[in-house]
């Protein structure tokens, strides 16, 4: 536990100085090609680690097997791993934690995307539910990292285009009250929305890279985290593509 406690003061630390950039794993090879490249801590994604596992993205592996591959990557690094956990399984926030440092992460990416029902989780329902995850790691003695991912800027959100933005900050303010420690508006990267989201929510939030926003654009605007999702995974594929179309002909 004395370890898992290092490793989150670690990573909530990284949230605060030079923007922490997390090139997403998938496995104990990919996981470790990213720590040997110098980068601080692995983070996992949910659709790359599913899809190696058979299953679609959203909730649709079971969770023991997503934690099982999560345990796999931490025990092969020596860096803090947080965990893309998707929106929680259905755990209740004791167990998800539990299950959470007995794989050995001490972070958490945890959306608000209703995977059941459709649509989005009530904002409400999911500060309680963040803050659940909150009191339940306090009281474990490992502060976890809680990345609360907004997800209104996805179609399937169900918000309005031009009521999305407004309703990031609402939610971002919501899961920040409730323990959050960054807010990730995925979908959202935009000069415009992540200048907005920064000012308002004051609190560290999540970006993602776009055709027109590169690292230096993100690092200007004052975002503190930076993720990859699948994309490197999916990168491998479109390799592995190109080499058998040649091998083909």
């Amino acid at each position: 536990m004395s370890d898992l406690k290092a490793h989150a003061d670690l990573l909530r630390e990284l949230h605060h100085g030079e923007m922490l950039v997390l090139p997403n794993a998938w496995d104990e090879p990919s996981a470790e090609l990213v720590v040997e490249m110098g980068f601080p801590v692995v983070a996992t994604s949910s659709a790359a680690v599913a899809e190696t596992l058979g299953h679609r993205d959203g909730e649709s592996a079971p969770w023991q097997e997503m934690f099982a591959a999560a345990a796999r990557i931490a025990a092969a690094v020596p860096v803090p791993v947080t965990v893309d956990a998707e929106a929680g399984y259905g755990l209740a926030p004791d167990e998800f934690v539990a299950r959470l440092l007995e794989a050995g992460a001490t972070g958490c990416n945890l959306e608000d995307t209703d995977h059941r029902a459709g649509g989005l989780v009530d904002a409400a329902a999911q500060a309680d539910r963040l803050a659940g995850v909150r009191a339940a790691a306090d009281a474990a003695g490992v502060p976890i990292v809680l990345n609360a991912r907004i997800d209104v800027f996805l179609p399937s959100s169900g918000v309005p285009e031009q009521d999305r933005l407004d309703e990031a900050v609402r939610r971002g303010r919501l899961y920040r009250d409730a323990g959050a420690d960054c807010v990730y508006p995925i979908g959202g990267s935009t000069c415009h929305n992540l200048t907005r989201l920064i000012a308002e929510v004051q609190a560290p939030v999540n970006g993602n890279t776009t055709d027109s926003l590169d690292l230096d654009a993100l690092r200007s605007l004052g975002v503190a985290r930076v993720s990859y999702g699948p994309r490197f995974y999916r990168g491998g594929f479109a390799g592995m593509r190109g080499a058998l179309e040649k091998l083909a002909r």
